[in-house]
């Protein structure tokens, strides 16, 4: 965990500091969780929440580039469970939304369409530290509803220790890993993109091994439109 974050901050950093061109992205995220050993979701599970923050990229003008930034990203994952056949009554209806401060990096391969405009793809690891977020639930039982909502709490892990400090069932890693990969059109004046964020640390602070299987992991696809603010 020490060596991934080291590295990839330090990868961010050098991107951002030798960076060509600046823009801000902002969009949605379709977020899930893992709900099997091998890592699949339930479709039913989807959760709409979004993605905003700034992103540079160096070597602008050549068909390989770095990428890196930071990111406020919605992640988490919704729940909706049926006591009858009906879905006006009798129900209980869950929304985990956990907010994180993320930092990609990517690399970006470019292929021209015309003179000022490129398709491009990328790929790459991110961190990420959780910072808040919400778990909503409402339920209804024989017309009778009933809302509650908390604040989603992480432990408070040191980083630099492969140890989970302050672990708690109801406590989140503060912090996350994984891979993006994603392609779009830079044309420009507008980037648009698609990016898929496939989480690799199992998010409850209780659970150590990461590699144990494929549960309970993020999975966020992120659909976002980007404006250059500046070039170098």
């Amino acid at each position: 965990m020490k060596k991934l974050f080291v590295l990839v901050l330090s990868a961010g950093l050098f991107t951002t500091a030798t960076s060509q061109k600046v823009y801000v992205q902002g969009g949605v995220n379709l977020a899930n969780i893992s709900t099997s050993n091998s890592g699949a979701t339930q479709k039913s599970n989807l959760l709409t929440t979004f993605n905003a923050g700034i992103m540079a990229r160096s070597n602008d003008a050549e068909p390989i580039a770095l990428e890196a930034g930071l990111l406020l990203e919605g992640k988490g994952s919704k729940a909706d469970t049926y006591i009858t056949s009906s879905t006006e009554d009798n129900y209980i209806k869950t929304k985990f939304n956990p907010l994180y401060l993320q930092l990609p990096v990517n690399l970006i391969v470019r292929l021209p369409l015309q003179s000022s405009s490129n398709i491009f793809f990328n790929a790459g690891p991110y961190v990420a530290m959780g910072i808040g977020g919400k778990a909503k639930t409402e339920t209804k039982i024989m017309g009778n509803v009933t809302k509650s909502s908390h604040d989603i709490e992480f432990n408070n892990d040191n980083p630099s220790t492969n140890q989970q400090e302050d672990a708690s069932f109801n406590k989140l890693k503060r912090f996350d890993y994984g891979v993006n990969v994603g392609g779009g059109f830079d044309l420009n004046s507008v980037i648009l993109k698609v990016n898929y964020g496939l989480g690799l640390a199992k998010i409850n602070s209780t659970q150590t091994d990461n590699s144990d299987n494929n549960k309970n992991k993020y999975r966020t696809v992120s659909i976002s439109v980007g404006i250059p603010l500046a070039k170098r």
